[in-house]
């Protein structure tokens, strides 16, 4: 039985956007957490963009954007980490996220592990760029593709499950 995959493009005027988008939040808070017992793991796996890759997807590029800005917000402020130096980079990784993710799904209106790898690629190659701006180090702005790449295969994966799988709207 082939079930319809169930996108939305929440706008700025329905509360459902912010309901939707603190639940993904909390997401980004609570995944940092777990990985954060790992030595190095918010490095490896990246966890502060996997809800609002999720959210973006599944709701548009307007919860994603909420998600995006007050996840790593929260969390630096809360717990420390990122660290605030490292807030710029990851906050523009995450809005670029959010972007990606949005116009995907709202163009492809359906979720494959291609296109959320196309996305996935996309956010880090620009937030890349954009990270060796900010710190005029190359090698330093491509540590995700030098560590992350567990996360970034994380969130094509288990992204691709709870975009697909998961319906919290039930």
């Amino acid at each position: 039985m082939q079930t319809t995959l169930q996108l939305r493009s929440l706008q700025f005027d329905d509360s459902r956007t912010y309901l939707a988008a603190t639940i993904f939040v909390i997401g980004n808070i609570l995944l940092p957490q777990l990985c954060h017992l790992i030595p190095q793991g918010g490095l490896t796996w990246l966890p502060i963009y996997f809800f609002t890759l999720v959210g973006a997807y599944k709701y548009g590029w307007r919860v994603g954007l909420l998600t995006a800005l007050a996840s790593p917000v929260i969390n630096s402020l809360f717990f420390g980490m990122p660290p605030v130096a490292a807030l710029p980079a990851i906050m523009i990784k995450s809005v670029l996220l959010a972007l990606f993710a949005g116009y995907a799904a709202s163009t492809y209106r359906k979720a494959s592990l291609l296109i959320l790898a196309s996305v996935v690629i996309a956010y880090q190659c620009v937030g890349t760029l954009a990270e060796w701006i900010i710190k005029a180090d190359f090698i330093a702005a491509c540590q995700d593709f030098r560590i992350g790449i567990p996360g970034m295969l994380l969130q094509i994966l288990a992204g691709w499950f709870f975009i697909n799988k998961v319906n919290l709207s039930k």
